[in-house]
């Protein structure tokens, strides 16, 4: 079983996202565990104070390290689980983190807010920052359900059919290029005139493998040429 703790001054905002879907089944099923801290309450002083203004100057207010130590320290279980301060600022998070963290027991997530928090967490007790987009977001609350909706699909026994896993956009890591997933398409085979290809109804198992195979190719060009940046189309 896998645990995700995630720190926050906005509790509440999880009652919703983590009580539908995977999330859900997987901690009804015993599979997962989800935990989510008020990082109030791992201050000290009569304010509860969460953040300051940040050296140098500038706009806005920064994260203190202080509360954030205190909650990591609290509710780490040991040294081997996951603490991932979620910022703009990260690396990319994708396929392949999500599979990385879902191998670990403990998974910790630094929800951030303002400006952004003390670097001193992320240089001295988080294991990773991890960015969700090139994007800016009011608080790292939503990036922490994506990541933990994303890292609980690769548990097992959460996903119905688990060999779906292998199938979706960007499940391969060994793959040279990375491809989004192919179309799809289900009745009517004909909708406003619009009908479905023909090799999809052909009942020729092989021939709608290569369709969706080239039309992963497609769509991959032409949504995320950049995935294809160095590649060869034709030896995709």
């Amino acid at each position: 079983m896998i645990t995700f703790d995630v720190v926050t001054i906005f509790p509440e905002f999880f009652k919703g996202p983590f009580d539908f879907g995977i999330i859900r089944r997987g901690r009804e099923n015993g599979l997962i565990e989800t935990r989510v801290h008020y990082l109030r309450d791992f201050t000290w002083d009569r304010h509860r104070t969460v953040d300051d203004r940040p050296f140098g100057g500038g706009e806005g207010m920064v994260f203190k390290p202080e509360p954030i130590f205190g909650a990591v320290e609290t509710i780490r279980k040991n040294d081997r689980a996951e603490v991932v301060v979620l910022s703009a600022a990260g690396r990319p998070f994708n396929q392949a983190e999500a599979l990385r963290l879902s191998k670990a027991e403990q998974v910790i997530l630094i929800c951030g807010r303002y400006e952004g928090i003390d670097e001193r967490v992320v240089e001295h007790l988080a294991t990773a920052e991890i960015s969700i987009g090139d994007f800016i977001l009011s608080g790292g609350e939503i990036a922490a359900t994506v990541v933990v909706d994303a890292v609980t699909r690769y548990v097992p026994g959460v996903v119905g059919k688990e060999e779906s896993i292998l199938r979706d956009s960007f499940s391969d890591p060994a793959a040279v290029h990375q491809l989004v997933e192919h179309p799809h398409y289900t009745r009517p085979a004909e909708f406003r005139g619009w009908s479905v290809p023909e090799v999809l109804v052909s009942g020729d198992h092989e021939a709608v493998r290569q369709w969706r195979h080239e039309a992963a190719v497609k769509k991959t060009a032409k949504n995320r040429p950049d995935l294809l940046a160095h590649g060869d189309l034709e030896k995709l």
